[in-house]
């Protein structure tokens, strides 16, 4: 009886140890989603990542080690400045511990630069410069999502295996469309095509007509939108127009989302190639997750959204792994943990804080081959993650030489 009683002490102080060993800054773990609530990204980040992000929060139960968990949001406008100064206040004055999600890349440079200084975590999801890992790499920012490189793999080598050989880019310019451009040019090339040419257009601008006229001009094969929403859209609709396709040229959308095609509609987007990391009606798993989404947003999901959910709960884990909310200690509790969720396939947190993951493949449907609504894309194959995303830039300091 005595040894009973005995074993029970034991394991009771054993867990109250644990409790009192758990180290959470100022008894509360608190998530900053910074996004677009009102601009041109707000569609496909926004509130539907906010969303997410409360959706991990209380799937995870509402709270880590026994201290709460908080989401707040702010608009950053697509300013630098204003992300910035939203991240220092956050940082300093409100105890941020994670920034999430901030597209565009301009953006999540300027974030990542005041996360570096405050030595605090941000989660890239919506910006997909490839510098996030490479030259800007940094030990307290982590790209989860996709990457320049990765979606000029899916796309632009499977257009120019089939017969894709010649290129015009047409280039939003900011810091996401150049390297979109860079690196979709260097696979076109390797695959045995040609650039004929780019040129670069203000994001979000009211009038691509002049823009389109060149790459019409170029006479290349393929006019390559190394651009996101909204200019993606907006150059596929003035394609149709002016009467881009039936002159025999096409479009490739480097970076298209299904709430992109959801604007465009099928009859203008049908028959475009595009590389996803995240599809909501790909299995069970996707659309049980998605379903649930689409019941606050009244949206299917893009895969930065699913990505904004799959993060935070590795994060959430991390710190119930590691007794601690401490940044470096957490992702390296992530980077140990492999990441196999509805978002996921085969991910892991790489040296240099990028989520290696399988890609997709995929085809928007005809209006005739869509069954029911958000019924847009057929998965044509996988593309394992090493082969997306490549080895590690030895750019990276982080990156064992």
């Amino acid at each position: 009886m005595h040894r009973l009683q005995l074993i029970l002490f034991t394991t009771l102080l054993a867990g109250v140890t644990g409790v009192a060993n758990a180290q959470v800054s100022d008894d509360v773990v608190k998530i900053g989603v910074l996004t677009d609530l009102s601009g041109p990204a707000a569609t496909a980040t926004g509130p539907g990542s906010v969303a997410a992000a409360q959706m991990a929060v209380e799937d995870f139960g509402g709270s880590v080690l026994g201290k709460p968990i908080q989401v707040i949001s702010a608009d950053h406008q697509i300013k630098p400045d204003v992300a910035a100064g939203i991240a220092r206040e956050w940082y300093d004055r409100d105890h941020v511990d994670l920034i999430v999600d901030v597209p565009v890349s301009a953006v999540g440079l300027a974030v990542q630069n005041v996360a570096n200084e405050r030595k605090k975590l941000f989660i890239t999801h919506s910006t997909g410069t490839a510098d996030f890992h490479g030259k800007f790499c940094s030990p307290y920012a982590i790209q989860w999502v996709f990457d320049t490189h990765a979606l000029a793999v899916g796309t632009a080598q499977e257009v120019t295996k089939r017969g894709g050989n010649s290129w015009f880019f047409l280039t939003a310019d900011y810091a996401f469309g150049h390297a979109l451009e860079r690196d979709a040019a260097k696979v076109v090339v390797e695959n045995g095509g040609k650039v004929l040419g780019s040129v670069s257009h203000p994001f979000a601008t009211p009038d691509l007509s002049s823009f389109i006229l060149q790459a019409q001009a170029s006479k290349a094969t393929i006019i390559g939108l190394a651009s996101g929403p909204p200019d993606n859209v907006n150059a596929i609709k003035l394609g149709g127009e002016f009467g881009i396709f039936q002159g025999g040229q096409q479009m490739a959308g480097l970076l298209v989302l299904i709430t992109d095609v959801n604007a465009l509609r099928l009859k203008a987007a049908q028959g475009l190639l595009l590389t996803t990391s995240f599809y909501w009606d790909m299995d069970d798993q996707t659309r049980a997750w998605s379903k649930r989404f689409f019941a606050k947003i009244n949206r299917m999901p893009t895969m930065w959204q699913a990505g904004v959910y799959s993060s935070i709960m590795s994060y959430l884990n991390a710190i119930k792994a590691a007794g601690t909310d401490d940044p470096l200690k957490v992702t390296a509790k992530m980077r140990e943990t492999p990441v196999h969720d509805f978002f996921a396939r085969n991910g892991h947190l790489r040296a240099d804080n990028l989520m290696v993951h399988d890609l997709f493949l995929a085809q928007v449907k005809t209006p005739t081959e869509s069954k029911y609504p958000w019924d847009y894309y057929k998965v044509l194959t996988r593309i394992p993650g090493e082969q997306a995303f490549g080895p590690p830039n030895p750019a990276c300091a982080m990156v064992k030489q």
